[in-house]
């Protein structure tokens, strides 16, 4: 039914493991006319069988679907995508002040190369190999049987996480439906989600426990939202009693919709204010007064070659932070590069703060939500990390 592919003897050891990648120096051979994309039984030197997945050119050859001999048909995915709604319901993400999560993450879920997340009524899908991209009508189709009525659309963003090495002609559009309501709601807070022309799938829903957290630390305080996207952090802030908020981010488009999130659920509020301006221009002139900052930047490293740099950005960005941030303050700092560790970006910014000479305490060790699992034979999955710190 698959064309096979075969591994090199004694190969087959993170297989066995469940590890859900094959990389191309453990591939001894393959059958002829194998295409990108394709779904390939991957057998051991002996040829026997070990996974099924998709196919693809790179450092990983196969991304699994499936350590059981099976169809990958409709049924496969209604079952996948079933399993996956579960866990979200289980987790009582689907709620009347509440309908925006992730439905799937990738290896988390067993679905690599795939993210999907709910806002309302609409999906957002994104593939991440070429093998998702081909599957895109099948999990769509699957996901609207599972969802039933509570999904009206299904649109497909995937032009800027393809592989670009494919030469695939991607356009993002709706696989499913028509638009609808851009107007979704995270702890009974309402936020605009432009899934068309934002970041990722238009919303960063890994943030959304910690900025619950932010929330109880925010009453009285000044607060600084820097690169703050859409606002998230900041509107959690307005409601937690901040004195003031300001927000910063470098893209005019982003600033935009955040002042837009803060009139949705704050119309005649007076105490925020919000600058497109860069982070590090902004930092370096800021005053002193601030006393709860968010540090929360686009990844600095997405492959390891970018890692050296990537950690003296992190030091520099939080040096700056806790050399201007007021005694008594708290900092919530993140790194979302999949490529730096824990142990990496907490040195960074234990880096920073022995240059400002500041008295640091660790209040809290965060991560990426629940809805965002990490699948236990796949370690690589854990990608979010922050800290929030109080500062003397």
């Amino acid at each position: 039914m698959y064309k096979k592919l075969y591994l090199k003897r004694g190969k087959d050891a993170s297989l066995l493991r469940f590890h859900p990648w094959v990389f191309s120096g453990a591939v001894a051979r393959m059958d002829e006319g194998l295409t990108e994309g394709e779904i390939v039984r991957v057998l051991d030197f002996e040829g026997s069988f070990l996974a099924l997945g998709h196919y693809q050119i790179g450092s990983i050859a196969v991304r699994v679907l499936s350590f059981e001999d099976c169809p990958v048909d409709g049924g496969f995915w209604r079952k996948r995508l079933a399993c996956a709604l579960e866990v979200r319901r289980a987790l009582g993400l689907q709620r009347e002040d509440n309908n925006i999560y992730r439905l799937v993450h990738g290896e988390g879920d067993a679905l690599p190369g795939l993210v999907i997340d709910i806002y309302g009524k609409a999906a957002v899908m994104q593939a991440h190999s070429v093998g998702m991209h081909l599957c895109r009508m099948d999990v769509a189709e699957a996901l609207s049987d599972v969802m039933g009525q509570s999904l009206e659309s299904v649109y497909y963003k995937s032009d800027s996480t393809l592989p670009f090495k494919a030469n695939l002609e991607s356009e993002n559009g709706y696989l499913i439906g028509e638009k609808a309501s851009d107007i979704a709601v995270e702890n009974g807070l309402k936020f605009h989600i432009d899934w068309l022309k934002g970041q990722k799938t238009g919303f960063f829903v890994d943030q959304r426990e910690n900025r619950s957290l932010l929330e109880h630390y925010a009453s009285g305080r000044k607060v600084l939202n820097m690169f703050c996207y859409t606002g998230g952090f900041s509107v959690y802030a307005l409601r937690g009693g901040a004195h003031e908020v300001h927000s910063v981010d470098s893209s005019s488009r982003a600033i935009e919709v955040t002042d837009a999130n803060v009139a949705l659920n704050f119309p005649d509020i007076k105490n925020h204010t919000s600058y497109a301006e860069d982070a590090f221009k902004y930092l370096q002139g800021m005053d002193t007064d601030y006393d709860l900052v968010v540090l929360d930047p686009p990844a600095f490293a997405k492959h390891k070659d970018a890692l050296r740099n990537a950690l003296k950005g992190y030091t520099r960005l939080n040096a700056k932070a806790f050399e201007k941030i007021k005694s008594g303050g708290v900092l919530f700092t993140f790194s979302c590069s999949q490529a730096v560790n824990k142990e990496q970006f907490r040195l960074a910014v234990f880096t920073a703060a022995a240059q400002s000479g500041r008295y640091v305490r660790i209040l809290h060790q965060l991560h990426q939500p629940a809805d965002h699992p990490i699948n236990i034979y796949h370690p690589e999955g854990e990608y979010l990390k922050g800290l929030v710190l109080y500062v003397e």
